[in-house]
């Protein structure tokens, strides 16, 4: 795990914590070629400078975040934002379903709008892969 992301881990609530902590092993378990980093403050995992998942501290619990989420067309995450990103959220480590998790994550891997280039094309986003 990425120190910044340990750090990041360890300054939230206990609870939180475990929740955080345990998306971040899955994460670089199934994303191993990912580059992962603190970006905009919370910790995010890319596949070839492309944002791919990550999560944040909401005020109630931590949000998982599938910047292509929408496409993956899975039940359990649900749209955000007005691109395509999905979420799902979590108040309980025992909330997170490791089988839909790892689903997730293989189609991170292989569906992906390019978010790297949206400020270059003025907010259209276009599929990669």
């Amino acid at each position: 795990m990425h120190q910044d992301i340990a750090l990041y881990n360890a300054a939230q609530l206990p609870e939180d914590e475990q929740i955080c902590t345990a998306l971040a092993e899955e994460i670089d378990r199934q994303l191993p070629e990912a580059e992962s980093k603190i970006w905009h403050r919370h910790p995010v995992w890319f596949l070839n400078g492309n944002p791919v998942a990550g999560y944040s501290k909401l005020k109630n619990c931590i949000r998982l975040l599938f910047w292509s989420g929408q496409s993956f067309e899975e039940p359990g995450l649900l749209p955000e934002g007005s691109f395509k990103a999905a979420e799902a959220r979590y108040t309980d480590v025992a909330q997170i379903d490791k089988k839909a998790l790892k689903r997730w994550l293989g189609k991170a891997r292989t569906i992906q709008w390019d978010y790297k280039n949206i400020v270059k094309r003025k907010g259209v986003l276009e599929r990669l892969v």
